[in-house]
C-alpha cells in the first residue's frame, strides 16, 4: 500500500520571519507620522522633489537609529570618545541592522589628506616599497610624507637590582616627510606689502591683516611688545628690529600687565590663517590669502612631499613618489607586473584596492590627488570603495544619491554595483532622483506631495510599475523627456581659451561662446571642471556657483546668509524707532535663557544630549519685550516663521512693504525655494537646497558670466523643469551661463554643447565635440551623444 507523504511544508524558523524592516509615526524634520515597512536584502530606492523628507527618513530616522543603537553596545567610557546621537522622533523602528552611510559630505580638506590615504592604499605601498625597494632605506615610516625623521640622546633612570642606574641612551626615527615643505608639496610665500604698510608706524595703523585692528589684543601684542619702537616707521627698522618683527620665535613676555606668547608676524599668520584649508576660511579671510599669498612647489622634493632618501629607494625603477603619481589604472597593472612570493598577500591585498578604483570608474584619479579637491560625487565613490571587497551580509548599506558626477555612460556600471551589494544578502537604500537608478529598484518609497511642510508623507510604496501609474509627481514625470531646442540663441560673443593645460587637459583650445546657455559634458574625470574652474577664474565678471556646502551653524538660516535680515531689521526699528540690532536672535534682541538659540541643550556627558524648547521665549528666540513691536501686525518671530512665498506677498505690499527685502525673497522663488521657512536652520538643508540658496544669493551679482557646476544635483525631475526656466531667464536678460552637467534635459536645452573625453583620466583631456545638441544628437560619434540620442528617442 502506498503511503501518502506528509505535503504540508516545514514550520518557518522564528529567526527567518524579521524580513521587514518597520517604521511607525516618524517624526523628524517635517516627515509627518510616517509609518512604512522596507524589504530587507532587496534594493528600495526613495524619491519625493527636493525637501520632501527623503533624507529625513532615511539618513535621519533609520540609519541614525542604527548607529546609535550600535555605539550604546560600547562602554560608556568608549561612547564618551563618540559621537553623541539622540534618538530620533520615531515611535517604533524594528527589525534594524547595522547600517553603514555612503554620503556625500566632501573629505576632510586637510592638506596632508590624499586619496592614498584616505583608502588605505598608500598604508599598503609604504610596506611594499620598504620590503621590496632599493636600497633598502628603513621601516614603512621613512615612506610616509606625514613622519617628519626625529633623533635625540640623553641620559635615563633605570632600576636594576634594587639600584638606580643612569644610561645613556639615544633614538632616531626615520620618516618620509620633506623638511621644506612639512610634507604639504608646496611652500608658501608672503607677499609684505599685504600686510603691512611700512610708511606708517604701528601707532598709526601699519597692519592691514583681517582682525588686526589697533586696539585689539591681536594688534596690542605687536605695538606693545617693546621689542621696537611703535611710533617708528617700519621702513626705517634695523635688521634686528625687523626680524624681531616679522620672525621672531614664540617667547613668552609682559604685554600690557598680562602674560602673552609674542612670536613673529609672518609664523603667526601660517599658523593662525595658512594651516587651514582655504575652503573652510571665512570669504575676507579667504580674500586677504589669495592676496598676500602665493603657493608655489616645494623645491626641495618637487611637489612629491618626500624626502630625497624616500624618492631614491625603487622597485623596477618606480619610486613611491612615481607610484603615487601614476593613474590608478596604471598603478593597477604595474602591481600585476611584481612577482614576488614574500609579499603575496599583500600584492594580492593592495591589486584588489586598485582594481576597486577603475571598477567603480575612479580608475583616473591618482593616489595623490589631495582628498579635499574631489567633489561630492567622486567622494562617495572613494568611501564606497572599502565596502565593495567586504565579506559583511545582512547589513543595510545606505547611499546619497550615488549618481550624482556620474555622466549616463557612467550610471550603468554604478547600478551594477548597488544590485551586487544587494545580491550578496544586503539591504540597500538609495536616495536618488535619477529614473536610470529608480528603474531598477525591488521597492520604491515616493515621498511628497510637495516640498517642507507641503511634504514628509508617503505618497506611493510599490514597485516601480506601480509608480509609473500611479499618479504621484514622481510617477508623471518619470518618463519626461526634454526635446531639443527647435532654434538655438546666436552668441554674442566668445570667451577663449588658450593652451589650457591643468591636471590632465592637453593644451585644450576653445572658444565658449557668450551670451547663450553652453553646456560642457563629459564622462567623469575627462577635465570638464579643470577646464572650465582652472581657465575662468572667479571674480571680475565672473560668478561661480559650485557645490560646496554652506559653513554656517544652526543660529545661520536663509535670512541671515541672503542678507535678508538686514533691510526687514531696518523695516521694524524705523516703524517703532529702535535700534536694529533688537530685532536679532544673535545681539541684543536675544532671549538671556538661551541666548537666542530657541533651545537649551543639558549636556549629559557620554549620553546622548538633550535640547529642550526654552521655556521662557517658548522656542521663539527673542526677548518678550521685542515680540511687542509688529510690523504689518507680524511680531519678528512670525515673520522668521513664514515660509518664502507667503513673505513675498508680506512684503510687497502695504503696510509691511520693503522693496529690498522683496527682491531677495524673489529670488528665493524663482529658484524654487519659495516653501523654506526664513528662519529654518541652514544645517536642515539638503545640497541642492544649499546650492540654489547660493544661486539665489549670488543673481544680484554684477558678472556677465555665470558659472554653475551641476546645479542639478538633488533636484526631482519636476524641479529640473524649473531650473531650466531659471536658466533661460538668466540668459535671456543677458547674462552668460556656463554649465558643467551630466544631466541630458539640461544638455537637450543648451544653445551649444563642448563634450570633453573620449575616457576620463589620460584617455581624456581632449575636446571630442562643439556645436549644438541637436548636430551631437546627428552625428553620435562620442559617448555623449549617444546617450543623448537614446534620451531625446532620436
Amino acid at each position: 500500500m502506498a503511503t501518502r507523504k506528509n505535503t504540508q511544508p516545514p514550520a518557518r524558523h522564528a529567526a527567518d520571519s524579521h524580513d521587514l524592516i518597520r517604521v511607525h509615526g516618524a517624526r523628524v524634520n517635517n516627515l509627518k507620522d510616517v509609518s512604512i515597512e522596507i524589504p530587507k536584502r532587496r534594493l528600495t530606492v526613495f524619491t519625493g522633489v527636493s525637501g520632501s523628507g527623503k533624507s529625513s527618513l532615511v539618513f535621519d530616522t533609520i540609519a541614525a537609529e542604527s548607529q546609535r543603537l550600535i555605539n550604546e553596545t560600547y562602554s560608556a567610557f568608549v561612547q564618551g570618545f563618540m559621537p553623541t546621537l539622540a534618538r530620533p522622533e520615531v515611535d517604533v523602528l524594528d527589525g534594524l541592522t547595522t547600517a553603514i552611510i555612503v554620503d556625500q559630505q566632501r573629505m576632510g580638506g586637510d592638506p596632508r589628506s590624499t586619496v592614498g590615504t584616505a583608502t588605505d592604499a598608500n598604508a599598503m605601498l609604504r610596506i611594499l616599497f620598504s620590503r621590496l625597494g632599493k636600497p633598502y632605506i628603513g621601516s614603512p615610516k621613512a615612506f610616509s610624507f606625514n613622519v617628519a625623521s626625529i633623533s635625540g640622546a640623553g641620559a635615563v633612570t633605570v632600576e636594576r637590582g634594587g639600584q638606580t642606574v643612569k644610561e645613556r641612551r639615544s633614538f632616531s626615527i626615520t620618516g618620509g616627510m620633506c623638511p621644506r615643505c612639512e610634507g604639504r608639496g608646496s611652500v608658501t610665500d608672503l607677499d609684505l606689502t599685504q600686510l603691512y604698510d611700512d610708511s606708517k608706524s604701528l601707532n598709526d595703523g601699519a597692519l592691514t591683516v583681517p582682525g588686526y585692528k589697533p586696539g585689539g589684543w591681536s594688534y596690542r601684542l605687536y605695538s606693545e611688545s617693546g621689542l621696537y619702537d611703535a611710533d617708528k616707521p617700519i621702513r626705517t627698522y634695523t635688521k634686528r628690529e625687523l626680524h624681531d618683527f616679522l620672525h621672531r620665535e614664540p617667547v613668552r613676555m609682559k604685554i600690557a600687565g598680562i602674560n602673552m606668547t609674542y612670536e613673529g608676524l609672518i609664523p603667526r599668520i601660517q599658523k593662525s590663517m595658512l594651516a587651514k584649508d582655504r575652503e573652510s576660511m571665512q570669504p575676507h579671510i579667504r580674500e586677504f590669502v589669495d592676496r598676500a599669498v602665493t603657493f608655489t612647489t616645494c623645491p626641495d622634493c618637487e611637489g612629491t612631499r618626500l624626502t630625497e632618501a624616500a624618492r631614491s629607494s625603487k622597485i623596477k625603477g618606480v619610486s613611491i613618489a612615481d607610484a603615487c603619481a601614476m593613474q590608478i589604472s596604471d598603478l593597477a597593472e604595474w602591481v600585476d607586473s611584481l612577482d614576488e612570493p614574500s609579499v603575496a598577500p599583500l600584492l594580492a591585498t593592495l591589486h584588489h584596492t586598485l582594481a576597486s578604483f577603475v571598477e567603480i570608474g575612479l580608475g583616473y584619479l591618482s593616489l595623490d590627488r589631495p582628498a579635499g579637491t574631489l567633489s561630492g560625487g567622486e567622494a562617495q565613490r572613494v568611501k564606497m570603495i572599502r565596502h565593495l571587497g567586504s565579506s559583511l551580509t545582512d547589513t543595510t548599506y545606505v547611499f546619497d544619491e550615488p549618481t550624482t558626477g556620474l555622466h549616463p555612460h557612467d550610471i550603468q556600471r554604478m547600478n551594477g554595483l548597488l544590485m551586487r551589494l544587494r545580491d550578496k544578502g544586503n539591504t540597500v537604500l538609495v536616495v536618488e532622483h535619477k529614473p536610470e537608478t529608480i528603474a531598477i529598484a525591488d521597492h520604491v518609497v515616493d515621498l511628497g506631495p510637495g516640498a517642507g511642510t507641503a511634504g514628509g508623507t508617503v505618497c506611493f510604496e510599490g514597485t516601480v510599475d506601480g509608480l509609473r501609474r500611479g499618479g504621484t509627481i514622481t510617477g508623471r514625470h518619470f518618463d519626461d523627456r526634454a526635446a531639443l531646442k527647435e532654434t538655438v540663441r546666436k552668441p554674442t560673443g566668445a570667451l577663449a581659451i588658450r593652451g589650457a593645460a591643468k591636471h590632465n587637459l592637453r593644451d585644450v583650445d576653445v572658444d565658449i561662446p557668450l551670451g547663450v546657455l553652453t553646456v560642457i559634458t563629459g564622462v567623469a574625470g575627462s577635465g570638464k571642471s579643470s577646464l572650465i574652474h582652472g581657465s575662468i577664474p572667479a571674480g571680475e565678471g565672473v560668478v561661480s556657483i559650485d557645490q560646496g556646502a554652506i559653513r554656517g551653524s544652526r543660529r545661520s538660516n536663509p535670512a541671515t546668509y541672503t542678507g535678508l535680515l538686514d533691510p526687514v531689521r531696518k523695516a521694524f526699528a524705523k516703524a517703532h524707532g529702535v535700534k536694529p540690532a533688537l530685532f536679532s536672535a544673535n545681539s541684543e534682541g536675544a532671549c538671556p535663557t538661551c541666548n537666542g538659540a530657541g533651545v537649551v541643550y543639558t549636556d549629559l556627558a557620554m549620553m546622548a544630549g538633550v535640547a529642550t524648547a526654552c521655556e521662557d521665549c517658548e522656542g521663539k528666540r527673542f526677548q518678550a519685550s521685542v515680540l511687542d513691536y509688529h510690523l504689518g501686525g507680524r511680531d519678528i518671530s512670525e515673520v522668521l516663521a513664514m515660509p518664502v512665498t507667503e513673505a513675498l506677498e508680506f512684503f510687497g505690499s502695504g503696510e509691511a512693504a520693503t522693496p529690498a527685502a522683496h527682491r531677495i525673497l524673489g529670488r528665493l522663488a524663482d529658484v524654487g525655494l519659495g516653501y523654506v521657512s526664513l528662519g529654518q536652520p541652514l544645517t536642515t538643508l539638503s545640497g541642492g537646497e544649499r546650492q540654489r540658496l547660493k544661486l539665489a544669493t549670488h543673481m544680484s551679482d554684477k558678472g556677465g558670466v555665470y558659472v554653475l557646476d551641476e546645479p542639478t544635483t538633488g533636484l526631482h525631475l519636476a524641479d529640473v523643469e524649473q531650473l531650466l526656466g531659471l536658466l533661460d531667464r538668466l540668459v535671456d536678460s543677458g547674462k552668460s551661463v556656463i554649465v558643467i552637467e551630466h544631466h541630458q534635459a539640461v544638455m537637450a536645452h543648451a544653445d551649444w554643447i563642448v563634450d570633453l573625453g573620449p575616457g576620463a583620466g589620460h584617455d581624456g583631456g581632449r575636446i571630442v565635440f562643439e556645436g549644438t545638441p541637436a548636430d551631437l544628437v546627428a552625428d553620435r560619434s562620442t559617448l555623449t551623444g549617444e546617450h543623448l540620442a537614446a534620451y531625446v528617442g532620436a
